[in-house]
């Protein structure tokens, strides 16, 4: 399992996911799950992944080495006219996959599904998030439905959906997602450190800052104490429950 989340406000976007997979408990490691490109001043695309290992890193694959190839008749990813095409082929790249580990199609075995965030900008286009279905379909963010999560985000979700503003800054938006991963990552096993964060600023066409968190990172430390103080100042504020009366 993950956890990943593409999150769009007025300043740009902001994307975080965390580094483990598992094929049981005592078989972990970490692998990265967030993927960029960028040809600045022209476009930059994040794309986050989450379900079968095999499948992410095919498709992933796949999609770089039809950037790399450019005499392959599939088109490339860095050469797509807009977001929504862009979204298209890794929705068909999937599919694809998809399709060639599970004779039967997409729907035969949950083994061999997977899921993606993509987001980024293309010049001439305003900043776009979409999240990619196995079976090659895909939605977009709307004011009324600001980000999207992928893998383990029922812990998660319910801070970012009390907390969200679109015109936070990028920089608490980052605030935000961490103190989204942590709740994850107590309640859940399959998600958990490093987190890698990836910011792009609206109408820059280059990639923004990013970071990886680890367990010793001292602001991830910070949230995750703080975020739990916090909790527990915020109960004992609560008005006292009596029988009485």
């Amino acid at each position: 399992m993950t956890y990943c989340v593409g999150l769009a406000v007025d300043r740009g976007l902001v994307f975080m996911s965390d580094t483990r997979t598992n094929a049981g408990v005592d078989n972990i490691s970490t692998v990265g799950k967030m993927k960029t490109w960028e040809v600045p001043g022209e476009r930059f695309l994040c794309l986050l992944s989450a379900g079968n290992l095999a499948t992410t890193q095919a498709t992933v694959s796949l999609l770089e080495e039809r950037r790399v190839a450019p005499a392959e008749r599939n088109p490339a990813i860095l050469t797509m006219p807009s977001m929504f095409q862009t979204a298209r082929l890794v929705g068909d790249t999937l599919k694809e996959v998809i399709a060639e580990s599970t004779p039967a199609g997409p729907n035969a075995d949950g083994r061999f599904t997977a899921s993606f965030i993509l987001g980024g900008q293309i010049k001439g286009g305003r900043p776009r998030v979409f999240m990619i279905y196995p079976e090659g379909n895909f939605i977009e963010t709307t004011p009324d439905n600001p980000f999207f999560q992928i893998g383990e985000h029922k812990y998660g979700r319910p801070i970012i959906v009390r907390t969200y503003e679109p015109g936070m800054s990028l920089e608490e938006c980052a605030k935000l997602l961490l103190v989204s991963f942590d709740s994850t990552i107590r309640s859940n096993l399959s998600v958990g450190l490093p987190i890698d964060m990836q910011f792009y600023e609206t109408d820059s066409l280059k990639a923004g800052y990013r970071r990886r968190f680890d367990r010793r990172d001292p602001y991830y430390v910070r949230i995750s104490e703080g975020w739990s103080d916090s909790l527990k100042k915020a109960f004992d504020d609560l008005p006292p429950f009596t029988t009485e009366g």
